[in-house]
């Protein structure tokens, strides 16, 4: 794993400046047109920074994408990642940073507490509804610095035992989560059978992509190895 990991960071940090050609993919010469190729990644730029990669792990496909952020507790950029993994969809399992958790949990329950508000709002964030459907797991032998940085929901603990390998915890801890304004949003999640990652980017860095990258390949093989159909609920 670490040695996939260093592989990956001795590449240029620079995305390069080049421009898309007129069919959507970047110029060879790019840094991350070589970077995705190198990995046997597909990958089409788009408009700005805006761009989308694809893969498969055993055969399940998956696909990264660059672009304007869909969820208003990201700013600017997001990096969302989806896989259909085909594992028991109920299974469910998601990885919050603290410091977005804290947010998330006060803006629901300011919500909840408005007595002008009668309804939940319809456009609240799936990520926001699990908060309240899915408890916080722990378990020891962890590194403290888990528990510091994130936050695990769980239907049940087992699963995201089997899932959190100490490798997969590696990347996670290693992964840069702060800028000037604090720690940027971060989600992992198993949920309905497949594998989904959702994050800030704001700053095109090849280093953050390809960790980024590496921490959701690793998720899906982990959770193909470890959660499988016969894992009971």
């Amino acid at each position: 794993m670490f040695d996939r990991l260093k592989k990956t960071f001795s590449l240029p940090n620079s995305l390069g400046s080049a421009e898309p050609t007129q069919s959507g993919h970047l110029l060879p010469d790019s840094p991350i047109f070589k970077w995705a190729s190198s990995r046997g990644y597909s990958y089409i730029g788009g408009q700005g920074e805006s761009f989308t990669m694809t893969g498969k792990i055993a055969e399940k496909a998956w696909k990264l994408e660059c672009g304007p952020t869909s969820r208003d507790y990201i700013s600017g950029n997001e990096l969302r990642a989806r896989a259909e993994l085909e594992i028991n969809e109920d299974i469910a399992v998601m990885v919050m940073n603290r410091s977005l958790k804290q947010v998330l949990e006060k803006r629901a329950y300011e919500m909840y507490t408005d007595t002008l508000q009668t309804v939940v709002e319809p456009n609240m964030p799936e990520e926001m509804r699990w908060l309240s459907t899915y408890p916080e797991v722990g378990w020891s032998g962890a590194p403290p610095q888990l528990w510091e940085r994130y936050a695990i929901q769980a239907e049940e603990r087992s699963h995201a035992i089997a899932w959190l390998t100490p490798a997969l915890v590696d990347l996670l801890l290693s992964l840069p989560l702060k800028n000037s304004n604090g720690q940027l949003p971060f989600i992992l999640m198993l949920l309905r059978g497949k594998a989904y990652l959702r994050t800030q980017y704001t700053s095109a860095n090849l280093e953050t992509l390809a960790h980024t990258a590496l921490i959701f390949t690793a998720a899906c093989e982990s959770a193909l190895g470890n959660l499988s159909l016969d894992i009971p609920v």
